[in-house]
C-alpha cells in the first residue's frame, strides 16, 4: 500500500489541505473585531476567577476590562472596589438571589478623578449562588454582565 506514489502524495497533502480549509473557513465566517459604537450595548464576559473564593473578579469584552475586588465582607455588608482600564462615566450594580430575579440598581461612587477607580457598599449576598449584575457606561456605550458572588469571600488554603 505504501509503495503506491499516489497514496504517499495523498498522505502528505491531506494535512496541508485540512489546515488551509480550517484557516479559510475561520477567516470567512468569524466575526471581525470592531470598535465599540456609541449607543450600542455589549456583553461583558466573566473570567474564571469570578467562580472561586479569590476576592477578585475580572470582566471583559475585547480590550474593555474591569476588575472587582472584595474589600470587606461582614455578616450584613459587602464593600466592593472596581478598577477599569478606561475612564468610566457611571456604574450600576444589583445583587439578586437567583438569575430570574430583578434587583434594585445601586450606583457605584468614583474613588478617583480619572474615572478608573470606583467603590460601593452593598448588602451582603445571601449565598455564594447570589448574582452580581453590572452595567457600565463608558463613552456613551453600555457594557453589561453578571456573575455569581462566590468571589467576594477571599479564602486560600493557608487561611484554614
Amino acid at each position: 500500500m505504501f509503495k503506491n506514489k499516489h497514496i504517499i502524495i495523498a498522505l502528505l497533502i491531506a494535512p496541508v489541505l485540512s489546515i488551509i480549509a480550517y484557516v479559510g473557513t475561520d477567516m470567512a465566517l468569524s466575526e471581525k473585531p470592531h470598535a465599540a459604537k456609541e449607543g450600542q450595548n455589549y456583553k461583558l464576559l466573566s473570567k474564571s476567577n469570578c467562580r472561586y473564593t479569590s476576592g477578585l473578579c475580572d470582566m471583559e469584552n475585547g480590550e474593555f476590562k474591569i476588575k472587582f475586588r472584595s474589600e470587606k465582607l461582614t455578616g450584613n455588608q459587602l464593600e466592593l472596589s472596581m478598577t477599569s482600564v478606561f475612564p468610566l462615566e457611571a456604574i450600576k450594580l444589583s445583587l439578586v438571589n437567583n438569575p430570574e430575579e430583578n434587583g434594585k440598581p445601586i450606583d457605584m461612587q468614583p474613588s478617583s478623578k480619572d474615572g478608573k477607580s470606583w467603590h460601593v457598599t452593598l448588602p451582603a449576598p445571601a449565598s455564594a449562588e447570589s448574582w452580581l449584575r453590572v452595567v457600565v457606561q463608558a463613552d456613551s456605550v453600555l457594557y453589561y454582565g453578571d456573575t455569581q458572588t462566590a468571589f467576594v469571600k477571599y479564602e486560600t488554603l493557608l487561611s484554614e
